[in-house]
């Protein structure tokens, strides 16, 4: 079934995941000598890109050992790149980006956020070996509309079916965004107009997200409006 999603939808796909912990047990944190930030501006993540170094240049390196020998990469076919609160893996069929930064409703806290993009090869995606090294790692798609779109006339849409198609979708009264439930896909659609973000409960590797896109798509087809939205 995901086959029949155009490569150029699937390169500008983005997945994206999320993780995080407590500063103080980052390794550069000094119990005694640092401070918790109490607030998340330049200042303090540019302190957070000192102080986890440690886990970020280990995380990293370990993704890209993993990547290369389990995809069977040679030198010419991946480069990491580390410059702390980032690391940019850059392989020949994808590239992948953690970035740290404080967590702004809890600044005792930090994220880390993996995003993968430009993805040149489905069947790369679909194999055993990349799924066991991004196993359960991203819970959400990101996709760009070219066009944009107005989410009134996605509620519009929607509610006009009735229910007729298992849609469904709620919204806030200044129409900012609207989260969209397609029966039979175990995600959550939200779109804001510019995006469309498949967002699920639980993390899993780039082909088990792509399929429930593809779903979405299908049963997207029963609208003009739907249908137009992500090829």
């Amino acid at each position: 079934m995901a086959d029949e999603l155009p490569s150029r939808v699937v390169a500008s796909i983005a997945f994206v995941g999320r993780s995080g912990g407590t500063v103080k047990t980052l390794a550069g944190f000094k119990k005694g000598h640092h401070t918790l930030p109490d607030a998340a501006n330049a200042v303090t993540n540019a302190f957070l890109g000192k102080i986890c170094e440690t886990e970020l240049a280990s995380e990293a390196e370990r993704l890209f050992q993993e990547v290369r020998s389990g995809l069977g990469y040679k030198r010419k076919d991946i480069v990491l790149s580390v410059t702390s609160p980032s690391a940019v893996l850059t392989a020949k069929d994808f590239t992948v980006e953690m970035t740290y930064a404080l967590d702004e409703a809890d600044t005792t806290r930090y994220t880390v956020m993996t995003t993968m993009q430009e993805l040149r090869d489905l069947d790369v995606a679909r194999g055993e070996a990349f799924s066991r090294i991004f196993a359960g790692r991203f819970t959400e798609i990101s996709f760009g509309l070219k066009k944009g779109v107005r989410v009134e006339a996605v509620i519009d849409a929607i509610e006009a079916l009735d229910g007729e198609g298992g849609i469904g979708v709620v919204y806030p009264s200044d129409y900012r965004d609207c989260a969209i439930r397609v029966e039979g896909v175990d995600a959550e659609v939200r779109c804001t107009g510019a995006t469309m973000e498949v967002v699920f409960r639980r993390g899993a590797a780039p082909a088990e997200l792509i399929d429930a896109f593809v779903a979405v798509r299908d049963a997207f087809q029963i609208s003009k409006v739907l249908s137009g939205l992500i090829g």
